[in-house]
């Protein structure tokens, strides 16, 4: 069967059908569907949304966290040609309102709980809903066992519906949690995403086996464009797949579950890394022995060099010995991981490939559907999100501030999106002849791999005239076991310099095996064997950049920054107007001090 829209999809898997096509867990124990039961359900959902009298482009708002029920809503939609607005679960109640206002969404589904409460407080100024279900018991609330029920007796013929479903049709809203302004709803057509899944299917990529039925674990939100898609390359690659509880229960999950493949963002593989390494710490004798031996075999690993004989054997060695325990921590049976949304760093790439861990490192954009690039089997290079895949091009825009080859990444292909819903002047702005400007800034390598550096929006220029691409230094700083999130500071201003929130987890274990006392944290972050200890973390980065790019100063923060507190989009990006306005007074005080010791 040909596959042109996402619906296409699951009746092609119906040919082939598995008993665990989508499970998740409930009461403590594991709740798997089989590929007919998941399209008996969406079959259920599309008839009972019929009931309510949804047309085709009609809107349907989605918010929860991943679970089977998320699958079955946006599979029975799409089917029927309705457009699905997901939002993220942890998004703040006023998002949720204007999303929903903005899109015209005539039916809400969500989980129960504090996204509940949240609904719950802005129904009263979303005119245009008419309906809410949620998927968790809650007293006075429609459930999602009433909604199912309306569909109860009715046999409608929906291949109809299916076959009226074209490839241009819109199929989702996307909204951004941009870092500057309100959301931007991204629309992607049911071919936007459809091209996306059948690249990224076709390429060496995701493992194939013909001795057992692969699983993956999935935990990155499923309304982000890059895990709803790969929810469907997953479908349409017969790979079954679990959700994991929380992010809590990773760590569990993964043993529970054993998956072949997973997707992740750098940041999670980073506090992994860190886990280990402390775990490490704690080793001693022939153990500890062994366990650096292994670390130092791969610390300059590169999957693109043949080694010596000796070199192999003895990473035959320590793959057996220490890095098979990280596979089992992983379930035992991971043979790729996926990642994506930051920079992925280099070090991590290099230690998770050397211990016999792949780790594949892509490229994209809501916008993009998402996947712009990724490393694969066939071509891979490390500190690269690999070449652009079959269909998309990619040119660099060259941009005042940088290097020769260096610029804007521009991109075309099926995967850009028609624009953002109701804002044209935005759509403008990012659109041009077919081409889609992304605000990221790269190069090409003479093989065709791409590299991020930086946003353009996030470049900024020292009072001296220098320019600042400030991810690459975060990223770096970030990468110290003592330092949990950065920001580089420095518009306008002599010199970069940088807000700091140090791993108090760490910093704390620090500071009592080096017998220093403190009350809490402030008395903890001006202590001045911590600032001595944060400034050697600090140096040790500057020497990776150019003398103008070094952070000559910083200031040590005592809270993290959070969605909640408004410092972070829903993605984890840095909201850095925000951070500038709420630490102007330190910011200040700090060049102030500069000023004066010149």
């Amino acid at each position: 069967m040909q596959i042109h829209t996402l619906p296409d999809i699951l009746q092609a898997q119906l040919a082939h059908p598995r008993p665990d096509a989508i499970a998740g867990k409930k009461g403590g124990q594991w709740r798997t569907y089989s590929t007919q039961e998941v399209a008996q359900i969406a079959d259920t959902v599309s008839r009972a949304l019929l009931k309510l009298g949804l047309q085709k482009g009609d809107r349907v708002a989605l918010v929860s966290p991943n679970r089977p029920e998320w699958n079955f809503v946006d599979l029975g939609a799409i089917q029927l040609g309705l457009v699905v607005v997901p939002m993220y679960a942890n998004s703040i109640a006023s998002d949720y309102e204007y999303i929903l206002n903005h899109s015209e969404s005539r039916v809400l589904f969500c989980a129960g709980g504090e996204i509940w409460q949240k609904v719950q407080s802005i129904l009263p100024n979303c005119p245009k809903l008419e309906k809410v279900y949620v998927f968790d018991p809650e007293p006075g609330a429609a459930s999602w066992e009433e909604f199912l029920r309306l569909a109860e007796g009715d046999t409608t013929d929906l291949r109809p519906y299916r076959e009226a479903v074209k490839p241009e049709d819109w199929a989702t809203f996307l909204y951004t949690s941009g870092t500057t302004g309100t959301p931007k709803g991204v629309i992607l057509t049911h071919h936007n995403i459809v091209s996306n899944v059948l690249t990224v299917r076709s390429l060496n990529l995701i493992p194939r086996s013909t001795t057992e039925r692969l699983r993956a674990l999935s935990f990155l939100p499923l309304n982000h464009s890059f895990e709803r898609m790969v929810f469907y390359t997953y479908l349409a690659m017969d790979i079954g797949v679990y959700y994991a509880e929380s992010l809590d229960t990773i760590a569990q999950n993964l043993k529970e579950v054993r998956p072949h493949v997973f997707t992740s963002v750098p940041r999670l593989l980073e506090k992994v890394y860190e886990r280990i390494m402390a775990t490490g710490q704690t080793l001693t004798g022939l153990k500890r022995t062994l366990f650096f031996w292994a670390m130092r075999l791969v610390e300059d690993y590169d999957p693109e060099k043949t080694y010596s004989l000796g070199y192999r054997l003895q990473l035959g060695l320590a793959r057996a010995l220490v890095f098979k325990k990280w596979k089992e921590a992983l379930g035992g049976q991971v043979s790729l991981i996926v990642t994506g949304a930051a920079a992925l760093p280099r070090h991590l790439a290099r230690i998770f490939w050397g211990a016999g861990i792949p780790v594949m490192e892509g490229y994209g954009l809501t916008e993009t559907s998402p996947v712009i690039s990724v490393n694969t089997f066939d071509a891979h290079r490390i500190g690269s999100v690999g070449r652009p895949i079959p269909g998309v091009e990619v040119r660099i825009e060259p941009l005042e501030g940088y290097t020769e080859g260096e610029g804007e990444i521009v991109v075309k292909g099926p995967n850009v999106m028609v624009g953002y819903y109701k804002n044209p002047e935005a759509t403008a702005e990012v659109l041009k002849e077919g081409w889609f400007y992304t605000g990221d800034v790269g190069k090409l390598d003479q093989d065709g791999f791409l590299y991020i550096t930086d946003r353009k929006k996030e470049l900024f220029k020292t009072a001296g005239g220098k320019y600042i691409a400030p991810q690459p230094i975060e990223s770096a700083l970030k990468s110290s076991l003592y330092i949990e999130q950065a920001m580089v500071i420095g518009e306008f201003r002599k010199f970069p310099a940088a807000l700091l929130v140090p791993s108090f987890a760490h910093l704390e274990k620090w500071a009592h095996e080096n017998g220093i006392s403190f009350q809490g944290r402030e008395d903890l972050v001006h202590h001045p064997k911590v600032v001595e200890l944060i400034q050697a973390e600090v140096d040790r980065v500057n020497q990776q950049f150019s003398q103008y790019e070094r952070v000559k100063k910083f200031i040590l923060l005592t809270k993290e920054w959070t969605i909640e507190g408004g410092e972070l989009t829903p993605t984890l990006k840095l909201k850095r107007r925000v951070l500038l306005s709420r630490y102007k007074d330190a910011i200040d005080a700090l060049y102030a001090e500069a000023q004066t010791v010149q």
